[in-house]
């Protein structure tokens, strides 16, 4: 079982749940950023596996509220004003590496990052804009952007997991941004699940489509393969 505590986030940005392994040495550092719903059991899950596996983990709350939503139009409304305010985003990010480096005895040029729907969207918008990591990779999330990343301002390795029926990554989407990363000549892998849906990672994510009529649902092999391919990608 990891060590977990909670960290909070310098000049009121928010907070983090810390997960360290039981060993001397984590193999690497990962920040994890939740799905729309906010810093939730899922993400703090996700955050405690990896621990399990020998490395760092830290579960950021990019809302900055501590709040979960509840119904998809309240996460929407947090999301939206999330995304209102990149400079925030941005800063809870770094906050949460420097965390990951002077409390999870990680280097700071072994820094993964990791994020789920919204989260995806995060970790790809830190990509995009240059910050200096390991590598990122991206779970059914937000591929399309306002800000597509530059001729050379790609340098961490990108690995995207995608649902092929995942309607918020429509086929020109995808295509999107397969061109926008071939145009910064970024090192990256994406891999689109046929027939699957939105949200194919999470277990609520069938329930939650149901309840709200919504294109979400869990798929067990999709959900493994790109697990498994997510330790590939930081060995």
């Amino acid at each position: 079982m990891s060590n977990t505590k909670t960290l909070t986030l310098p000049n009121q940005l928010g907070s983090a749940i810390l997960c360290m392994p039981n060993t001397a040495q984590p193999k690497a550092g990962v920040i994890v950023v939740h799905e729309w719903w906010g810093l939730n059991d899922y993400a703090k899950g996700r955050a405690e596996a990896l621990a399990d596996l020998g490395y760092a983990a830290i579960a950021v709350d990019m809302y900055g509220h501590g709040k979960t939503a509840t119904d998809p139009e309240e996460a929407e409304r947090m999301m939206n004003a999330a995304f209102a305010e990149p400079e925030k985003l941005n800063a809870r990010f770094q906050e949460a590496k420097n965390l990951l480096v002077q409390h999870g005895n990680v280097d700071a040029h072994s820094i993964y990052a990791i994020g789920y729907c919204f989260g995806g969207a995060v970790v790809l918008n830190q990509a995009r804009s240059g910050t200096a990591l390991a590598g990122v990779a991206s779970f059914h999330g937000l591929l399309e952007t306002d800000s597509p990343a530059q001729a050379g301002s790609v340098n961490t390795k990108v690995l995207v997991t995608t649902g092929g029926a995942d309607p918020m990554n429509g086929p020109d989407i995808v295509a999107g941004f397969v061109k926008e990363m071939q145009n910064a000549g970024a090192e990256y892998h994406l891999t689109s699940f046929p027939n699957v849906e939105h949200g194919f990672t999470n277990p609520a994510a069938t329930e939650n489509g149901k309840k709200y009529g919504l294109p979400l649902s869990y798929d067990k092999h999709a959900d493994v393969s790109s697990w498994n391919a997510l330790l590939d990608f930081m060995r």
